[in-house]
């Protein structure tokens, strides 16, 4: 029975670095899409945007976003805990049991760091050339830090939807919706300055962006359709 439980944790906990890695890829296709909608002299800010918002994600997930998630609290405001929770022990995994961990706490803040990375993701393509870098990473700290942990412990944390038997199918309420509304909130006050009226304008005009070539597109929606494989 020993071998066995070994075995079905190893495995399990496999399962969550694999399917992780396959939701990372994702990371990839919207930076591509991302670059391939922009002017070409953009394109290089594009690209630190989305590695930048990864590193975010990952740093302030890990100091405050997976404890506050996953913390103890009344349903409505949860629990704040810093740096996570410790990793499960080798006695706690063997002794077996309903309560008896089966995958290793660690693989599971990987597997949950790469939708906090998707999450913010979506933000990251409504404000391409329309939002500063530095003050897209500071959206980002806010999002990522506590915005998506506290509406995902809402759900995935016990808090008070998870209570009123709300099902969440493949992220579409924590993850997208999050992203959706975040997105909304970011582009909101960017719309305004593109429809700024220049001095003597009677009617605000639109002006089309010009993006360069999108010979990276196909490539892009394949990394997209990889990335559902984990999902």
């Amino acid at each position: 029975m020993q071998e066995i439980a070994e075995l079905s944790y190893a495995l399990d906990t496999f399962y969550f670095l694999m399917t992780g890695a396959l939701v990372m890829w994702m990371a990839a296709g919207f930076t591509m899409l991302e670059s391939g909608l922009v002017r070409a002299k953009n394109t290089a800010e594009i690209l630190t945007k989305n590695v930048g918002l990864y590193s975010i994600a990952c740093i302030m997930y890990m100091i405050c976003g997976y404890g506050i998630m996953y913390g103890d609290g009344n349903g409505v405001l949860p629990g704040v805990s810093m740096l996570g929770k410790a990793d499960n022990g080798v006695a706690d995994v063997l002794a077996g049991g309903d309560d008896a961990p089966y995958y290793s706490n660690l693989s599971d803040f990987f597997f949950q760091v790469v939708f906090v990375a998707t999450a913010m993701s979506i933000v990251s393509g409504a404000v391409a050339e329309r939002m500063k870098l530095w003050s897209f990473f500071a959206f980002a700290v806010v999002l990522t830090g506590f915005i998506y942990p506290v509406q995902g412990y809402w759900k995935w944390g016990g808090g008070w939807l998870d209570s009123l038997g709300f099902l969440d199918f493949a992220g579409s309420g924590i993850v997208h919706l999050c992203g959706g509304a975040g997105r909304r909130a970011a582009a909101r006050p960017a719309q305004g300055q593109v429809r700024a009226r220049r001095p003597g304008q009677r009617h605000s005009r639109l002006q089309p962006a010009a993006g360069h070539p999108g010979h990276l597109h196909p490539v892009a929606r394949l990394v997209r359709l990889q990335r559902r494989l984990g999902a």
